[in-house]
């Protein structure tokens, strides 16, 4: 649909300077065009330009949100696994700043991982700390060894339903033996005797721990939803931050007596040592790690690239992740923290969902905060000795109770994948991580291979149809069963098959094949649908295989095919065969868009004038769909200058009601190759009588005149798929006339009073499009207003370069010529003429416009051989296909240089710089109309 790209603009143009004091226009020209450019017209420079560490203002207040969630949230997970509290610290530090600066994720936080507690705190009870530590720097070298066997994409292989089954079961566990802290215990070593003792422990608790405890839960609960203009500015501090702040303010005031944070002397703090235990229970460990850390790190950063691709309105494009660099940033994280004495290191999904949400735009944010958490450990050492543990505890309970989403097992249930994420959970919970993983994938490959299997086939006859509906995966194992279905069906007979499913193998293919041949054959008919009665395409080939995406294009229509005297022929059965093709295949899937736009009204983007060739499709072209462009066609694509219709004002009615009532927000003229209009424009007979097209076609006479006019060089088509960016000059005088003419008609836009009010407010662009059809290539017309001079016949645009005395004197007014002044000899010979310059315009371009070709973007100066003068050339640029997304509307959109309105200060020769780089972004409609921003150049 309606796409909306991020505007971009020239950099301002670099001093001027001599043959050798700089770069001259083409060196400008050629440092221009591979200058990134990504901010609006006239906005301030990047952020961070020409600094030594350039760090965007949204990088350091993100960095700080989420250095106020990882700094209680580490300490908690630290006492959790019963390791040092300086451990969380150590974890979080590094993760920030060796994850986040080698790592492929840019916006993924690293650290200590709630879904990590359960594994780490069984390694700490069996082997110790140091042998901990040790198990973590080996588990980050078996990181690096996958990264470099670049198996990282094989993690996002494992079910969701497993993945989520996980984090739930791990959730549970650490829930359960956070419950004994908040009331006053200590948990035991597995999630059942947590259970069993939990009876025991409720029976005595810690009144003033469960008191800390209750208040810090009741926070974290209730300070995401305060409510009225006071709530909305505390809940910019985040909800953990401040259930823990408040516990401890309450602590130290009231005089609590519980247990509090007591971080010992970093001169003490315990460093790996080297591995003690039996060593296929540390390989059990160190492969423990490795796969629970790269799973959840791996599978976060494909879910932060959804996140910050959702974001709107954000400036700075963040580049994808780079899933095997994620894997070694992970891997060097691991091997530094544990070499630290640090706690291991993943990917953390809250404190990358704070960091994307926090409006982060590089991985200068995740640094930073690592480098808060230093500065925390170093200097807050009193202030956090004051933190009471059962805030911590009750913390980290309310994650873990968290981590059993609502939406996930929604999401598992709805897919039917309940079991294998019960299994998973009921493992996890009840053996341990890995066990129950691999219990999750066990049942996993089970359940697919009972849906690959079961397929039920079923055959009924209706109205005299055959219904023959099959409900699962077609595959060798039910081809007897289809065969007998299919081999019941009488000949001659109409047939229905509807296929409800997503995978037919190759045996089931040729059985469907071979029997639609036979029966279509003895004169049956067969139709495929889904299961919602969408037809589908059929897998026979041959005569009747003729459906392909291309051909409505063709007037090809599937089914009968009457000959062409036949009645049905001659009562439209062309036209008929369309509708219900449309009613049948495309309805169903536009129908709740349009009724959509039937209740809101429309809403186009941009008025696209085009000619009224068939060969023009504007949507294809486009790839827009309904309620996106307001299209108006005729023959030539031309628009005449107001008053000039003689009493024929569709064009301009048009224009009216798109930029007053419609509020579009460009008007786009687009011209094609080997057009009739001009052709006929060129050969026109001064004795032929005054035909309709002929008095319409005198609106193209001043794009005649400009196309010969001495005083203005060739428009010329820049860059191409074969890679070549001189571009190139055109083809011959009826390629000419078409591109000047869509120069000329965007002129006469501007003698709109309409269209001149809203480009002088800056709220309406202008662009020209070139379409070559036998290429199937689009052009937009780069830089219109150095090309362009004012429309013969209507005055001047505001601020614009009056015209030269020659120019005035180039001939009569083009607004009032009539068709049948114009002599023939003199047409002809002009295309002559217009050959010749073809012919010669090697030579010029090689001469005094070689800058401008030679870079292969931008305008141009070229010296006429008659020495009249020269004028500024348009170029009409190539636009190449974005990689991994389809070029839609915004191809048309604000991504070019748009005719707004004059520039500021005219020069006798353009800059470099003030020729745009064409791209196209696709993003979803807006939700409203952007409105213009305050003070925009007109």
């Amino acid at each position: 649909m309606t796409a909306c790209v991020p505007a971009r603009t020239d950099d301002p143009p670099e001093p001027r300077t001599g043959r050798t004091g700089g770069p001259g226009r083409l060196g400008r020209t050629l440092l221009d065009a591979a200058r990134p450019r990504f901010n609006r017209p006239h906005s301030p420079p990047p952020p961070g330009k020409g600094r030594r560490f350039p760090v965007a203002g949204a990088d350091v207040s993100a960095s700080i949100a989420v250095f106020l969630i990882a700094l209680p949230l580490s300490l908690g997970i630290a006492l959790a696994t019963g390791a040092p509290l300086q451990a969380g610290l150590v974890a979080a530090a590094v993760g920030g700043i060796v994850a986040g600066r080698l790592g492929g994720s840019p916006l993924q936080v690293s650290g200590p991982a709630a879904g990590l507690t359960l594994v780490t705190a069984e390694l700490i009870q069996r082997y110790g700390w140091r042998t901990t530590c040790a198990i973590t720097v080996l588990a980050g070298l078996s990181q690096l060894v996958l990264s470099a066997l670049r198996v990282a994409r094989t993690a996002l292989v494992v079910s969701p339903a497993i993945v989520h089954g996980m984090v739930a079961g791990i959730g549970v566990t650490i829930a359960l033996a956070q419950l004994h802290v908040v009331l006053g215990g200590t948990p035991q070593s597995s999630a059942v005797d947590n259970f069993l003792g939990l009876p025991g422990q409720l029976a005595d608790p810690h009144m003033a721990g469960l008191f800390v405890s209750a208040v810090t839960v009741a926070l974290l609960l209730l300070w995401p939803r305060l409510p009225g203009r006071v709530g909305r500015g505390l809940r910019t501090v985040p909800a953990a931050l401040a259930a823990v702040a408040a516990a401890t303010v309450l602590t130290v005031v009231a005089g609590i007596g519980v247990p509090r944070v007591d971080l010992p002397s970093w001169s003490s703090h315990a460093l790996p040592g080297l591995p003690e235990g039996p060593v296929l229970g540390i390989a059990l460990g160190v492969l423990t790690i490795t796969l629970v850390t790269s799973v959840q790190s791996l599978l976060s950063a494909v879910a932060v690239d959804k996140l910050a691709a959702a974001r709107k309105n954000v400036t700075v494009h963040v580049p994808r992740s780079n899933l095997d660099r994620e894997l070694a940033g992970q891997g060097a994280a691991n091997i530094v923290s544990g070499a630290l004495g640090g706690l291991p290191v993943a990917g953390v999904a809250v404190r990358s969902v704070a960091n994307v949400s926090a409006g982060a735009v590089s991985r200068h944010s995740t640094m930073l905060h690592g480098l808060w958490v230093v500065l925390a450990a170093l200097v807050l050492v009193p202030v956090l000795d004051l933190i009471p543990l059962p805030a911590l505890a009750a913390l980290v309970m309310v994650i873990g109770i968290q981590m059993v989403s609502i939406t996930h097992i929604r999401s598992v249930t709805r897919h039917r994948e309940v079991v294998v994420y019960a299994v998973t959970v009921s493992g996890v919970v009840l053996v341990g991580i890995l066990q129950g993983v691999a219990l999750g994938i066990v049942v996993a490959s089970g359940v697919a291979m009972h849906r690959l299997t079961r397929t039920r086939i079923s055959k009924e006859t209706k109205d005299g149809v055959e219904h023959i509906r099959v409900r699962g995966q077609l595959t060798f194992l039910a081809v007897p069963r289809l065969s007998r279905a299919l081999h019941q069906v009488p000949q001659g007979a109409e047939v229905v098959v509807e296929l409800d499913g997503s995978f037919m193998d190759h045996a089931a293919y040729e059985t469907l094949q071979d029997w639609q041949m036979s029966h279509l054959a003895r004169g049956g008919q067969v139709e495929m649908t889904g299961r919602a009665g969408v037809r589908i395409a059929e897998p026979g080939a041959g005569p009747h295989a003729c459906c392909r995406p291309w051909t409505p294009w063709r007037n090809h229509h599937c089914g009968e095919h009457p000959a062409a005297g036949s009645p049905q022929r001659r009562k439209g059965h062309q036209l008929a065969s369309g509708l219900s093709s449309f009613q049948r295949n495309t309805a169903p899937f536009v129908r709740e868009e349009l009724a959509r736009l039937a209740r809101e009204g429309q809403r186009p983007s941009q008025l696209f004038l085009t000619c009224a060739d068939s060969r023009l499709v504007t949507s294809m072209i486009t790839a827009s769909g309904p309620g996106d462009l307001f299209t108006v066609r005729n023959v030539g694509n031309l628009v005449p200058l107001p008053g000039a219709e003689n009493g024929d004002d569709s064009v301009a009615a048009a224009i009216e009601y798109a930029v007053e009532v419609l509020r579009v927000q460009s008007i786009t003229v687009c011209g094609h190759s080997d057009c009739g209009a001009m052709q006929t424009l060129l050969r026109s007979d001064p004795g032929a009588p005054e035909t309709p097209l002929r008095r319409w076609l005198r609106h193209g006479l001043p794009s005649l005149e400009r196309m010969k006019s001495a005083h203005r060089t060739w428009a010329r088509l820049s860059g191409g798929p074969t890679g070549d960016g001189t571009g190139r000059l055109p083809a011959d005088a009826a390629e000419q006339l078409c591109l000047a003419n869509v120069v000329q008609q965007l002129e006469h836009l501007k003698a709109y009073e309409a269209v001149a009010r809203r480009l002088a407010e800056g709220t309406l662009e202008l662009h020209g499009m070139y379409f070559h059809v036998g290429e199937a290539q689009a052009y937009l017309l780069a830089d219109p207003t150095t090309g362009l001079a004012p429309a013969p016949g209507s005055a001047p645009s505001p601020g614009s370069a009056p015209a030269s005395a020659a120019d005035s004197k180039a001939g009569p007014d083009p607004g009032t010529v009539d068709a049948d002044t114009v002599d023939a000899d003199t047409v002809d010979q002009d295309a002559t003429d217009v050959d010749a310059d073809l012919v010669g315009a090697g030579a010029d371009v090689g001469g005094a416009g070689a800058e401008a070709v030679g870079a292969g973007v931008g305008s141009g100066t070229r010296a006429r051989g008659d020495g009249r003068g020269d004028g500024e050339g348009a170029v009409f640029e190539w636009v190449a296909p974005s990689a991994g997304a389809r070029t839609g509307p915004s191809a048309l959109a604000p991504s070019t240089a748009s005719l707004s309105g004059p520039p500021s200060e005219p020069s006798s020769a353009p800059s470099a710089d003030a020729v745009p780089h064409v791209s196209s972004h696709p993003t979803a409609r807006p939700a409203a109309r952007p409105a213009p921003r305050e003070g925009a150049p007109a």
